[in-house]
């Protein structure tokens, strides 16, 4: 029996890649007759799983969508990184009714009863062990994201009230095309109908979210991706500062984790920094903590401000 059930785990976990397999495939892998191989495949349906086959020249064994989920089987690698992933996104923001986080929450809790008996001890001593420190954000309505979802799969418009940055409600209409998770929040990219322009928008800030009969066409990204507008938009109000530090680069790395920096390893232990900061000071403390040589490239009055903090800490002023 323990064969049996190893070997249906094995055929499982191997139609769970989503691709189409021969039988004479299937039987190479895992080391079976293609009498042994049927008779699983038999097994697999018996508990759920839909597996669907077709016959002859060019046939193949697949796993498909079915009307129910039936249990869900990991190997260790992915019972890991599902619990890792669950911790992550729970910790990122305020586990409020309804938001993601708390889905994340309740879903982190239960993994364990999905997994199979030989992975369940394992997933309870990582659950009991791990623990995250992300700086929690707004909530953001699980059902909000999957509503944006929809919509831009759909090519439906949306509308919704929203509150700017300043308090300011307005309401709005727009065109969603992607959603971006960026440093513990939700944004979505969408053409603005009133606007008629770009515009980037909070989830968490959004209210009344309603998706409407009106369809439109997609329209060309206003960058390479949706991640890099956002991030071109967030740093129109900072200074972008280049450093070379002598220290490695992971080191380095490190240090700037908190902020929006690119990260280059040059020769001789040295490494080239570009970072968004808000102000020179938000430099301080990262530096402070490489205990390193620093040679700033620009801006001139950033490089300025630094040496005068500099020449004040040694008494020369």
């Amino acid at each position: 029996m323990a064969d049996v059930t190893g070997r249906t785990l094995a055929l499982l976990t191997t139609l769970q890649s989503g691709r189409s397999f021969t039988g004479e495939e299937l039987a190479a892998r895992l080391g079976v007759s293609p009498r042994t191989l049927r008779r699983d495949v038999d097994r697999l349906r018996g508990y759920g799983y839909p597996v669907s086959t077709r016959p002859g020249p060019g046939g193949h064994y697949r796993l498909v969508a079915g009307s129910f989920v039936p249990p869900l089987v990991f190997d260790d690698d992915e019972a890991t990184a599902t619990l890792l992933a669950l911790a992550a996104l729970a910790a990122g923001g305020a586990a409020e009714g309804g938001s993601v986080e708390e889905a994340a929450t309740r879903a982190y809790g239960k993994v364990d009863q999905y997994l199979p008996a030989r992975l369940r001890h394992r997933a309870a001593r990582l659950r009991e062990s791990l623990e995250s420190t992300t700086p929690p954000g707004p909530g953001t309505a699980a059902g909000s994201l999957a509503a944006l979802a929809d919509a831009i799969r759909d090519r439906r418009t949306v509308a919704f009230d929203y509150r700017g940055r300043t308090g300011r409600e307005s309401s709005r209409r727009v065109e969603p095309h992607r959603q971006v998770h960026h440093r513990g929040r939700w944004y979505l990219l969408a053409w603005d109908t009133g606007r008629e322009d770009w515009r980037v928008f909070r989830t968490d800030r959004m209210d009344g979210l309603r998706t409407t009969h009106d369809a439109f066409t997609p329209r060309p990204l206003p960058a390479d991706t949706a991640a890099e507008y956002l991030r071109r938009g967030l740093d129109r109000e900072r200074t972008r500062v280049v450093l070379t530090v002598t220290a490695p680069a992971a080191a380095v790395a490190d240090a700037f984790a908190e902020h929006d920096a690119e990260v280059e390893a040059l020769a001789g232990e040295r490494t080239r920094v570009a970072v968004m900061a808000d102000t020179w000071e938000w430099l301080l403390t990262p530096l402070a903590f490489l205990d390193a040589d620093v040679t700033v490239h620009g801006p001139p009055e950033v490089r300025a401000a630094l040496r005068a903090f500099g020449a004040r800490l040694a008494g020369q002023r």
